[in-house]
């Protein structure tokens, strides 16, 4: 069960990484992809991430990053593929649909999708977020068919009611069943209302939160890149 944490905006950021992180905005998406690699891409695939502030470092900043952490555990395997973290303060999965053309014209291997935290926390329709997460996966299975899907799942605020909160928890293993996606079922296990692991405002992992949350997102990640360079075109590294 999910405990309380002072602070601001605590009633309704227990669960969101990207909670009281700045609104929408129009943007240039290509401002917020950021390659956290040193790779040479000629020979790479590449994971992208798309996703919140959780994904984009705030308050620390991207090299801080659960992405930058799992580049460096590729690197570590020798396993020639690229992180693109394509993580941005305040998005919603509704901005996040506006975003995926431009973020999938380069070829990917795995998509991991970490959407739906500020949607929880504005209170916006699940409908939408259900919609906007299978448009998503629908547009990038579309374009490269082998890709691997990974689904972030989270947690709306527990001031929204008890009805909203479960139907959205159950948004995202419904789409990972439907698409057959991997699912981590929380991307926050054991660092949401931690106080040691976040940063000041309570609600944002600070560096060690985010090595805890690449640990939870390595756990799920890590089979499914086993299985894409199984099949894929990608060279293999000795590993």
């Amino acid at each position: 069960m999910l405990r309380k944490i002072a602070g601001a905006c605590a009633a309704a950021t227990l669960v969101t990484a990207s909670a009281c992180a700045p609104a929408d905005a129009p943007v240039d998406a290509r401002a917020h992809v950021a390659d956290t690699t040193t790779t040479t891409a000629d020979s790479t695939g590449i994971i992208l991430f798309l996703g919140t502030s959780l994904t984009a470092g705030y308050g620390i900043g991207a090299e801080f990053a659960y992405p930058a952490l799992i580049q460096q555990k590729l690197d570590s395997l020798d396993y020639p593929l690229r992180v693109v973290n394509a993580g941005l303060s305040g998005e919603t999965s509704a901005g996040g649909l506006r975003r995926i053309d431009w973020s999938l014209q380069q070829p990917i291997e795995v998509l991991v999708l970490e959407l739906g935290a500020n949607d929880g926390l504005r209170g916006l329709p699940i409908s939408s977020l259900r919609r906007n997460l299978r448009e998503i996966i629908q547009r990038t299975r579309k374009r490269y068919p082998d890709a691997g899907i990974v689904i972030a799942g989270m947690e709306a605020p527990p001031n929204l009611g008890g009805p909203y909160t479960t139907e959205f928890r159950n948004v995202f293993g419904d789409i990972a069943e439907e698409f057959d996606a991997d699912l981590i079922p929380f991307l926050l296990e054991g660092i949401a209302a931690v106080p040691e692991l976040n940063q000041d405002d309570g609600i944002h992992p600070n560096i060690e939160g985010q090595r805890r949350v690449a640990a939870n997102v390595w756990k799920v990640l890590h089979p499914v890149i086993q299985r894409q360079l199984a099949n894929s075109p990608v060279p293999a590294a000795t590993r």
